[in-house]
This record gives structure tokens, C-alpha cells and sequence, in this order.
């Protein structure tokens, strides 16, 4: 792998650095040679989700020119959870539930970063090095270099103490722990830097000055803006409130996939350049063929295609492609495999026949009434008489019967009412 000493600059461009210890020293440091950076990733739901993946995608940028990158699942302070962004407590988890978090976003992590290759990134747990420690160790091996006066300067925890709800020992002790976790990874990873968003500026800076006190050694952090809309509300949601998870059992692809096609064009150039690993060059073209036909979304459909490789692989990324053809009428319905067929259901009403009903004539209006395409035989007779059934992409004739051979892959049918409606129909 080929040492990238630019990547600040890289970075700059992309508009991913929002705040950093010494500018200087840390493009100096980033120049010398190959450094180790982290991030944490506290398991608080079975999968990571949108807000996510800027760190991920950061941390992947570090390894690509040449770093070692450190992802650390936090066993410990997933227990506790961080009073940042949040106004009221966190229910804590319990052991069950976080381990199955912790077993999850392991896996999702492998996604994002290479653990093999020449320069492999780890995965470490900061609960291994946490479990043992006793209270007493901890207050005063860490809490005897932090004053409770920076502590509580800190924005996360001084908006939540002028709170009604205030905040708990527990969470006003989260920043030691992070801090804790960065010294831990200095002496015992050789990390130089942690990574994450600007809602994390505190406590990362907390860990800088514990490794100063602590070890007389020099550390680096840099964080990322907050993943924001043109308006300045957050990402995060969809239209309809929906969490961007991506796990795909809690997200299927295509729904993500659309998620990313229903960006604003004011967001495309921002989104191109912090949530792909596209050139900067690579992504000026894209802009610019968007610019003179915006109407077509080709931005969009890249920022979908590129986002939805990365986090669930080309295979569902193509299969989500297909699926939205069929939605809005672009793709050919005989043309799709099982699998395309078996995710298009997953996406629309779907419903259960007998194959027996396939065996009576004239039986598209009864078919469309007993899968609940229409509420009655009548109603599907004055669609059909009007054009306006199509079953696997064929324009229904009035009279017309579906017959075994429309079946597609032996047991689906794809019904298209009207415009814009799909609705298919297994059989068995």
C-alpha cells in the first residue's frame, strides 16, 4: 500500500475536518510516515446505522493512504453510553443484548476496513482492558489527571446539567472512559490519533491531555462536521422518519438505495465528496453532467450506486438498481433473476394464491380482487377495461386471463396498476 503524505489536504477538500488539535504539528506528523488512528463505535443497537459512516468511511481513508486503522467496539461504554447529542439518560442495555450488538457491528465493521492485507487494520474491545480495572485504580490512575472543571466545561455535559433531567454519574463519567480507551491504545497499539464527529470534540481532546499528563507523550484528534441537510436538519432518517441502519434486516438495500436517490440537489457535491472514495476530479464531472440535466438525477443515482456497494456489496446494490426499475416502470419484468424477484416482494404488497385459481377463464379480475390489488372483481373489470393493468410488464386486455405461463420463475406474478402501484402475486 502506497503512503499518502497529502491526505490532510485530500480531506480539507472534501470538507471533512472540522476541528483538530495543532494544525501544524499534526500535517507534519501525517507527512513523516504511517501513523495509528482509532475510532470507537459503542454498540447501542444491533447495527450501525448513517450517522456512522462518515467515521468508518474516515477511517478507511486513513488506511487507504497508508495508516493503521483501529476500530474499537466499545464493550465497556456501549454499558453506559454517551450523554452527547442525547437530553434525557440512555436505558442501559443488558449483557445479552449488548453482546449480540457487539457480534453484529463486528461484522459490519469487515465491510469498511481491510483485516488482512499488507497493512491490516484491528479490531480491539474496550471492555478487555476495562473489566479488571477496580474503581479505586480508576479514580486514581485517571480521574487524578481531569479536573472536574474541564469536565463540566464540556458542551455535551453542560447542556444536560442546565437540563430538567441533569445528568447521571455514570454518563458525566463516559469522557473517562474515552479518554481512558485513548491512552490504553497509545501504550499499548502505539496510537497517535482518535477520529470522530465534532459532538465528540471533548472527549477526544480529554484523551489528548491524559496522554500528556499521563505518559509525557503527543497525540492528535480530528474531527468530522456533523452530518447535516442544506436546511441544517440531520441526516440520519428518511422521509418518513425511518432510520438509515445498515444492517440490511433492519434496512433492506432498497430502501436504502432510494434513501440516497431522494437527495437534494443542493447536497449531492457534499455527499460525493465525504461519503465516497470518488476523486475529487472524478467528482467535479459528476456535477458537472448533473448540473446540465438535473431533472435526470445522475448525482444522485452515483451517490445511491456508490453508497449502497460500500455498505451492503455490488450484488444488492444491482439488485436494488432492478427493483426500483420495476417500481417505476424501467425494467423488464421477465428479465428479473429469483433473487430480484424475492426482494421485489419484500418491497411491495405481496399476496398468497392457490395455483388453482390460475385454472378458471377469464380470471384477471378475480385474481386482482382475491390478491387484493383492487377491493372487488368489479373494480378490476373497469381497470382492465380502461388499460389500466399491466401483469409482468404486458398491458392486460379486457376479458383477458392470467394464465401459468405468465408465471415468472414458476410461482410470482408483477402487477402494475395504473401508474404507479405494484403489487405481486406468489402462488403455490
Amino acid at each position: 500500500m502506497t503512503f499518502n503524505p497529502n491526505l490532510l489536504e485530500d480531506l480539507e477538500a472534501r470538507g471533512l475536518i472540522h476541528d483538530t488539535t495543532d494544525r501544524a504539528e499534526l500535517a507534519k506528523r501525517l507527512a513523516e510516515g504511517p501513523i495509528g488512528v482509532y475510532d470507537g463505535f459503542d454498540p447501542t443497537a444491533k447495527s450501525l446505522h448513517v450517522g456512522n459512516l462518515m467515521g468508518l468511511l474516515l477511517l478507511r481513508r486513513f488506511q487507504l493512504a497508508g495508516h493503521r486503522a483501529i476500530a474499537l467496539a466499545g464493550g465497556s461504554t456501549g454499558m453506559i453510553g454517551d450523554p452527547g447529542g442525547k437530553s434525557a439518560e440512555r436505558n442501559l442495555l443488558d449483557a445479552e443484548t449488548l453482546t449480540g450488538n457487539l457480534e453484529a457491528i463486528k461484522g459490519q465493521l469487515s465491510k469498511f476496513l481491510d483485516f488482512e492485507g499488507d497493512n491490516p487494520a484491528i479490531l480491539v474491545n474496550n471492555y478487555d482492558w476495562t473489566k479488571d480495572v477496580t474503581s479505586l485504580e480508576f479514580m486514581r490512575d485517571v480521574g487524578k489527571h481531569i479536573t472536574v472543571n474541564q469536565m463540566v466545561a464540556k458542551d455535551s455535559v453542560k447542556s444536560r446539567m442546565s437540563s430538567e433531567t441533569g445528568i447521571s454519574y455514570t454518563e458525566f463519567s463516559y469522557m473517562l472512559l474515552q479518554a481512558y480507551d485513548f491512552w490504553w491504545l497509545s501504550e499499548n497499539e502505539d496510537c497517535e490519533m482518535q477520529i470522530g464527529g465534532s459532538d465528540q470534540w471533548g472527549n477526544i481532546s480529554l484523551g489528548v491531555e491524559l496522554i500528556r499528563k499521563k505518559s509525557q507523550k503527543k497525540a492528535f484528534a480530528l474531527t468530522t462536521p456533523l452530518l447535516t441537510k442544506a436546511d441544517g436538519s440531520k441526516y440520519g432518517k428518511t422521509a418518513g422518519g425511518e432510520t438509515l441502519w445498515l444492517d440490511p434486516e433492519m434496512m433492506s438495500p432498497y430502501k436504502f438505495y432510494q434513501a440516497w436517490i431522494q437527495t437534494p440537489d443542493s447536497d449531492v457535491d457534499k455527499l460525493l465528496k465525504q461519503f465516497t472514495l470518488l476523486p475529487i476530479d472524478e467528482i467535479d464531472k459528476i456535477i458537472t453532467e448533473h448540473n446540465a440535466a438535473p431533472h435526470l438525477r445522475f448525482a444522485q443515482r452515483r451517490i445511491a450506486e456508490e453508497l449502497t456497494t460500500l455498505v451492503h456489496g455490488a450484488e444488492a446494490m444491482n439488485r436494488a438498481e432492478q427493483v426500483s426499475g420495476v417500481l417505476f416502470g424501467k425494467t423488464d419484468v421477465a428479465a428479473l433473476d429469483l433473487a430480484t424477484l424475492e426482494a421485489l416482494a419484500a418491497e411491495v404488497p405481496t399476496a398468497s394464491l392457490a395455483m388453482d385459481l390460475l385454472t378458471t377463464e377469464d380470471n384477471c379480475a378475480e385474481l386482482l380482487a382475491e390478491g387484493e390489488v383492487v377491493s372487488s372483481k368489479s373494480e378490476a373489470a373497469r381497470l382492465i377495461k380502461q388499460n389500466g393493468v399491466s401483469v409482468n410488464g404486458k398491458k392486460v386486455a379486457a376479458g383477458q386471463s392470467v394464465v401459468t405461463d405468465d408465471l415468472q420463475h414458476g410461482r410470482y406474478v408483477v402487477v402494475h396498476k395504473g401508474k404507479k402501484a405494484v403489487h405481486v402475486l406468489e402462488f403455490a
